[in-house]
């Protein structure tokens, strides 16, 4: 084949997986119209492995052309699919998709700068323009409200609202309340709006901003169903902090149609300066390219920065490995070679569990990882101490080569505080909000169906928001897959004072009122789980909550704070 062939059926290959991708996303507005959560849930899912799927099939119909590298021939190759990519709406995707072809057809030695795109290549190419991706509204031309009418009115939601002036009313009030310096006259102030919706689980979101000669006003609209009663605008959020948390890193990827996607990223960037490039792409479901963006973000790191890895502070998991560089905030998750005596499963089981809950939906209460293979490191960040861990522990999954360590596979996560380390430092009333939100993440949890397992205070971090969050899934199964069960009374004196147990345990039982023995033998932390969630101590709610899932019952997790919804103002 001639390097244009091939350039042509790998963009071939692009164009037809994103084509699949849109789609599928396309579809989530008719699913949310018509409440079919189910449906809303499997179009997310599917979406996470369309990629994979079109990779496998491109890289196929190249095998029988590329079963040795041809240097000049990839070269060239390479060469003329950049030139294809000049002005192409989707250019650092179909690069991504480049890279993903090549790596599954050659051997990781030629993962350099001649022949993928490490870097990317278009970065000094005329940027898409933002105004692509959003309309404008003057409230100057008809009013506040009836622009704020008209603009809501433009989304096609394909379901009338309940009471849309009563929503608008509250809306603006919300606004004056949270953005007073904000200039406020119609003739003062331009709407710019992203042009499709964001929807996750039950819920659309519509984001833009307000620009006015007092500066810049991010903001997000919640839209949500009532019953069948109709659509209602829900909440009104313009704070930095609370706009990032319903982006953020513990939730499920959003569903937005977009034909430019680098230049709805920019268009977010500015609103949430804080936030990556990688975690942009991410939230709006092109997890993928977050990947290529977040290793190019590592690698830059790496150049900038001169501190060694370390083991990552907590305990050490059976399962794991877990290392971190201490200025950077993610850590490096390999599954080690032999499990403890505790762990009655493998290697398999634990893959399987990492992408359940990759594309399950988060709730905001499970991180978000990031799979790699081939992942290479400078050997000399790495003193011997670490070293001789990491031979002792995942000798199986790491090669050194030269001045390089190459680990086979790995996870990467946010790092965060551990729970049980947390607690250690923290002063009673911090501990109580840490409890109660450790109580709150379960329950968030059992209600998408997730049992997590393993409980322990050491497996759930501190996010920098203060958020509980879970992220140890090797122990991760269905909550309809359990057997919660409650403990068996004494049948006599004698039985009582032995403390014996004389009844049999199987793999999947769980029994609810053994959860504080085992999570928080600390009296005072005990104390304060039973006061703030005394029905995770009861096998009912547990039951309850497996009835509730089997009925297709979808709970909606809220992803900001309850008292800033409209609903209390009806």
């Amino acid at each position: 084949m001639q390097p244009q062939n091939i350039a042509e059926l790998i963009l071939n290959g692009f164009k037809k997986h994103y084509k699949l991708f849109q789609q599928i996303t396309a579809q989530a507005p008719l699913a949310f119209a018509k409440r079919d959560w189910a449906k809303m849930h499997d179009i997310s899912r599917l979406r996470i492995t369309y990629y994979d799927e079109r990779v496998n099939e491109t890289t196929q119909q190249l095998q029988q052309h590329a079963k040795q590298l041809d240097e000049s021939l990839w070269l060239q190759t390479k060469q003329t699919y950049q030139h294809f990519l000049t002005f192409h709406p989707q250019a650092e995707l179909a690069e991504t998709f480049y890279n993903s072809v090549f790596c599954r057809l050659f051997h990781r030695r030629y993962f350099n700068n001649d022949f993928i795109f490490v870097k990317a290549t278009l970065a000094d190419a005329p940027a898409l323009p933002v105004e692509a991706e959003y309309r404008s509204y003057f409230p100057v031309v008809d009013g506040l409200k009836p622009t704020i009418r008209k603009m809501i009115n433009q989304f096609d939601f394909k379901a009338d609202f309940v009471n849309l002036e009563r929503d608008i009313r509250l809306l603006v009030k919300a606004f004056y309340k949270q953005a007073p310096d904000t200039h406020h006259r119609a003739w003062q102030m331009r709407f710019d709006i992203l042009q499709t919706p964001f929807y996750r689980n039950k819920a659309a979101y519509i984001v833009g901003r307000v620009v006015s000669q007092s500066g810049v006003q991010p903001f997000i609209i919640a839209v949500l169903h009532h019953q069948d009663e109709g659509l209602y605008l829900d909440a009104l959020l313009t704070n930095s902090s609370q706009m990032r948390v319903i982006f953020g890193f513990a939730r499920a990827y959003f569903m937005v149609e977009t034909h430019a996607p680098s230049a709805l990223v920019r268009f977010l960037n500015q609103l949430m300066p804080n936030k990556t490039l990688a975690e942009l792409y991410n939230a709006i479901g092109f997890h993928k390219q977050g990947k290529t963006e977040f290793y190019r973000e590592f690698l830059t790191h790496l150049q900038r920065s001169t501190d060694d890895f370390v083991i990552a502070p907590g305990t050490p998991g059976m399962v794991m490995m877990v290392f971190t560089l201490p200025s950077f905030d993610y850590v490096f998750k390999i599954i080690k070679d032999k499990f403890g005596e505790s762990k009655p499963f493998g290697r398999d089981t634990v893959l399987k569990r990492y992408q359940l809950v990759k594309s399950h939906d988060r709730v905001g209460r499970m991180a978000d990882t990031i799979e790699y293979s081939n992942v290479v490191f400078p050997l000399a960040r790495f003193n011997a101490t670490l070293l001789a861990q990491l031979k002792a522990t995942i000798g199986s999954s790491m090669i050194i080569e030269g001045d390089l360590l190459i680990i086979k596979h790995m996870y990467i996560e946010r790092r965060m505080t551990p729970l049980n380390l947390y607690l250690e430092n923290a002063n009673y009333e911090d501990a109580a909000v840490a409890i109660t939100e450790y109580g709150q993440a379960l329950k968030e949890m059992i209600a998408v169906n997730i049992f997590p397992g393993d409980m322990l205070l050491k497996n759930f971090g501190v996010s920098k928001h203060k958020r509980i969050i879970f992220y140890d899934y090797d122990e991760v199964q269905y909550l309809t897959d359990m057997n919660f069960r409650a403990l068996p009374k004494a049948k006599s004196y004698d039985d009582y004072l032995t403390n014996e147990q004389s009844y049999s345990v199987a793999p999947q039982d769980v029994f609810p009122e053994q959860l504080c023995t085992f999570v928080m033998p600390n009296p005072r932390y005990k104390e304060i789980f039973t006061q703030a969630h005394p029905e995770l101590l009861d096998v009912i709610f547990w039951q309850q909550a497996q009835q509730n899932v089997r009925k297709g019952i979808v709970s909606h997790i809220y992803p900001y704070p309850a008292a800033q919804r409209f609903i209390h103002q009806w």
